[in-house]
């Protein structure tokens, strides 16, 4: 069954010389579709290169909460910018708070509130990376909403407990699963995962970070381990395998807008009614 990786970072030097190797893999592995995270968007020309040699990878373009050095009036337009010029971005990303440990929480908010602007201007989904902040993003969403308009996306790499997760689905997000759910202690993520509705949930590697069970000696994760997420998820949740690769799968599908790839794969994808090409 079809895998979807909804947040990979394969511009890192640790990929450097080894995508066909690992592209080999991750098509074996059932995965049809990758999107690409944005950290910064100095990144971005670097990831185009790789889109340009991987025609199953999509885009996003952002800047990250632990990066604010970088944010201005500037880094605004050049997300908006690029954001068009390249029909392969699908999201705003990955923007967010991080309050770990944080100092900047002023600037952070800012920069969040700003990209959430642009998507919703672009009628892009966002990729948010939350730490230590659910309550903070969750009422920034809530009062964009109120306020400006529709915004969805994706609590990526989530870890929050039940409660925060309910939080963002009742604002209509997906929440998005890596290796964390396979780790031994990560109770609270365990039992999120239990509680995300089907048509929310979707699943990812966030390599090279994260290696899933049963690779986490391997240090360098990688886009193939998705498999082992969405094996550990279906087991976690009671479901089998191609049930939750069906699902998460029509989940990105319909998140990301991919409709080259819907239309590509309708044959094997048993889509919602809303993605099944006209005839």
């Amino acid at each position: 069954m079809p895998l979807v990786d909804t947040h990979v970072h394969l511009n890192f030097d640790t990929f450097a010389g080894d995508l066909d190797t690992l592209a080999q893999a991750w098509r074996q592995a059932g995965v049809l579709a990758l999107v690409h995270s944005c950290v910064e968007p100095g990144e971005f020309e670097a990831m185009q290169g790789i889109a340009d040699q991987i025609p199953e990878l999509y885009l996003s373009i952002g800047l990250h909460p632990l990066d604010m050095d970088k944010w201005d009036d500037a880094t605004a337009a050049q997300i908006a910018e690029l954001a068009t010029s390249d029909r392969r971005v699908v999201a705003i990303g990955e923007t967010g708070l991080d309050f770990y440990k944080a100092s900047d929480e002023v600037v952070q908010r800012d920069a969040f509130w700003r990209q959430l602007l642009i998507a919703h201007n672009l009628g892009l989904p966002v990729i948010i990376h939350c730490r230590d902040a659910a309550r903070a993003t969750a009422e920034m969403i809530r009062e964009f909403q109120r306020t400006v308009g529709p915004i969805t996306g994706v609590m990526h790499c989530w870890a929050g407990t039940p409660a925060e997760t309910e939080w963002f689905l009742e604002l209509g997000f997906y929440i998005s699963f890596s290796g964390i759910v396979t780790f031994k202690n990560a109770h609270q993520v365990k039992a999120a995962a239990q509680a995300v509705p089907d048509n929310r949930l979707l699943v990812e590697t966030d390599c090279p970070f994260l290696s899933p069970e049963p690779c986490r000696k391997e240090r360098r994760n990688q886009p193939a381990f998705v498999y082992h997420v969405a094996a550990y998820l279906a087991q976690l949740r009671q479901v089998d395998f191609e049930t939750l690769a069906q699902t998460t799968t029509r989940n990105a599908l319909t998140l990301f807008d991919l409709t080259e790839l819907r239309l590509s794969f309708s044959a094997d994808i048993d889509c919602p009614p809303q993605l099944t090409p006209a005839s």
